[in-house]
């Protein structure tokens, strides 16, 4: 009977839930069917996570919910409703003594992950040789060999010298040739070839720039805390005298400095839990949305408040395709076991945009058993990306399914409010005086992302600074006016009502006339809303456009989609998507 009552309050959810929030908090739940006393009604939740914000924002509710479809069916209410987290629910990981997987021709594969390097922003230089081009044996296995000694008990020299002992007879590199193929600190030894200039990743004050020349990344030029970028903070952790992990951690990205809103408190609240308990339930936290919303930020403030608190820990922030590019020298320099104990020997691994690794089959390969060796650890993974895991194209399913392990959570763009005091809280941080006038007017005409919201707010600071004149309404109106001229073009009344009319499949005609149906009257309430809040038309500049309507109608309108956005999310989803529809 608990089973059949718990699936008609999931319909129940499901109708009063968006997608998302019933997706993410309401479906993962099960009913605990070892309990035998009909008194107790006992929900399983696969994480201590997931078990905290149901407590928090949904029990109340559940418990309602059980207790009419009990008595719907005639049976005594339940006295007590209760979560608890089931280990059940937990991953499973595979045995280490699985077959390896092995990958035959490694010359393709630099070949082909080189040139979707290039294909995807890396400048490639012309390559002189491949080294061990025509060697068959496997790079990589899903486990190490008896031979080799664990990943987090080996690590890259950053400065180890030829061993006097090696009876090797491959070509001998000069030194100026070591010094400069050195990846991320490997030594000499394991080096067999000529040096081949490769490209890739720079990651410093948070922005991403190319490099070229395989001695030319960060983990292998040997950059220090002096002579790194102020705002990028290089962490170096030293294990018997040799390894050095550099996290690149934008030290301006914390948890003081995000703006929490409605929009991102799930993702705050996931990536705190992160810092409290690494490497437990939440792992690995896959944060999704689109681009400029605070992704990167939370996974930074992840890294900086992990660091703050153990300055020794070994956390690692790169780029999906840095990551690709450190794969292919390892595998052109015949060093994919330093690759591999590198990348697997830290104590937490923060991966940014991971929808690159898409249709890179050999960079998909690596990281699965990167990724399996460091949940096995309980190191902790956190990943970005700008589009829910199981949509992306090209990405192999076992890798989904990973990422679904732990914790997925949406980033949605900034409501008006939370928009206005980031740039309240930019503006104070920078001791500019700004207005709150001047904020909600920005926030109001700059609603896609927080990236262009704060330059933007660049360009108005700018203005003030070289005119010499506070920053009121009329100057932000001024420094921005060719933004507000295209968005004008972009968003009219007459645009506004035919995207309206097409998401909810309404004539444009019986928008405009006096029909009041529901499913006429609902959408013409949503557009008339959206004209008020995405132009500059006064009230009965508005009711005119839609069939020389009173303004007072119109101000019913924006009053009535305002109430039911508190209580319905379907209208709050719609109006949410018809707005990024009509901004972006």
């Amino acid at each position: 009977m608990t089973t059949i009552v718990w699936q008609k309050c999931l319909l129940s959810l499901q109708q009063e839930l968006s997608s998302q929030q019933f997706n993410t908090w309401i479906r993962p739940l099960t009913v605990d069917d070892s309990i035998e006393s009909p008194h107790d009604f006992c929900l399983l939740a696969p994480n201590r996570f997931i078990l905290d914000w149901v407590n928090d924002k949904f029990l109340q509710r559940i418990k309602e919910l059980v207790q009419h479809y009990f008595s719907a069916e005639k049976m005594p209410s339940p006295n007590t409703v209760t979560l608890k987290v089931s280990a059940e629910l937990q991953p499973r990981f595979q045995s280490k003594t699985s077959a390896p997987v092995m990958l035959k021709d490694n010359h393709a594969t630099v070949e082909h992950e080189s040139s979707q390097l290039s294909q995807s922003g890396f400048d490639q230089q012309a390559q002189t040789s491949i080294v061990s081009a025509d060697k068959s044996e496997s790079f990589i296995s899903s486990e190490p060999s008896p031979a080799e000694h664990r990943p987090e008990d080996e690590y890259f020299s950053t400065a180890e010298t030829s061993n006097p002992n090696n009876n090797d007879t491959s070509p001998a590199l000069s030194s100026e040739a070591v010094e400069s193929a050195s990846f991320a600190g490997i030594s000499s030894n394991t080096l067999s070839g000529s040096h081949i200039p490769s490209s890739g990743m720079d990651i410093s004050d948070g922005q991403i720039s190319s490099y070229s020349a395989v001695g030319d990344s960060p983990l292998e030029r040997g950059i220090t805390p002096a002579n790194v970028d102020r705002n990028s903070t290089v962490r170096q952790s030293s294990v018997e005298g040799s390894l050095q992990h550099r996290s690149a951690l934008n030290k301006s990205f914390t948890f003081d400095s995000f703006v929490e809103g409605k929009s991102n408190q799930m993702g705050l609240a996931a990536a705190q839990q992160v810092v409290e308990n690494p490497g437990g339930s939440y792992n690995p936290l896959f944060i999704y949305g689109g681009v400029g919303l605070g992704k990167t930020h939370l996974m930074h403030a992840v890294g900086n408040e992990m660091a703050r608190r153990n300055p020794n820990a070994k956390i690692v922030y790169l780029h999906s395709e840095r990551f690709v590019a450190d794969m292919v020298k390892a595998l052109q320099l015949n060093a994919i076991n330093d690759f591999k104990r590198y990348y697997r020997s830290v104590d937490a691994l923060l991966i940014d945009d991971i929808q690159f690794f898409a249709g890179k089959d050999r960079s998909q390969e690596e990281f699965f058993h990167t990724f399996n060796a460091l949940l096995e650890g309980n190191q902790q993974i956190i990943l970005t990306c700008d589009r829910y895991p199981k949509v992306i194209n090209n990405l192999e399913e076992r890798l989904k399914s990973r990422f679904g392990w732990g914790l997925t959570i949406e980033v949605e763009p900034p409501e008006l409010e939370t928009r206005a005091a980031i740039l309240l809280k930019r503006a104070a941080e920078i001791k500019i005086d700004l207005s709150y006038d001047a904020a909600f007017f920005i926030a109001q005409r700059v609603r896609s992302n927080v990236r262009e919201l704060e330059g933007a707010l660049k360009r108005v600071i700018a203005n003030a600074t070289f005119t010499q004149r506070p920053i009121t309404v009329d100057l932000v109106k001024e420094a921005l006016k060719d933004l507000l001229a295209l968005q004008d073009k972009q968003v009219s009344i007459g645009n506004i009502q035919k995207v309206v009319g097409e998401y909810y499949k309404v004539k444009m005609s019986d928008l405009l006339s006096k029909r009041r149906s529901r499913s006429v009257a609902r959408p013409r309430q949503v557009a008339m809303s959206l004209a008020k809040e995405l132009t500059n038309h006064s009230l009965p500049e508005i009711g005119d456009a839609f069939g020389g309507r009173d303004h007072t109608t119109v101000l019913h309108a924006c009053r009535k989609i305002k109430e039911l956005c508190d209580v319905d999310t379907e209208i709050e989803q719609d109006l949410k998507n018809l707005q990024r529809l009509l901004t972006t």
